[in-house]
């Protein structure tokens, strides 16, 4: 079941490629930190965010 918009899945891609850049411009252990950016990238690739379910949200008009 998709929970996860269209305007949700922009803002999600959006976030995660900002997240990405993180690698380039932290250094030491700390660029490892960017790789929290998959989170997004997946809800928003899969249509489905785990966390929305808990809540009983959702940002899909499409029934």
């Amino acid at each position: 079941m998709k929970n996860v918009g269209s305007t949700d899945k922009i803002i999600r891609i959006i976030l995660s490629l900002v997240l990405f850049s993180l690698y380039f411009l932290l250094q030491g252990n700390l660029r490892y930190l960017a790789l929290i950016g998959f989170v997004p990238l997946l809800t928003a690739l899969t249509g489905f965010c785990p966390i929305y379910s808990m809540f009983g949200m959702n940002t899909n008009k499409k029934k």
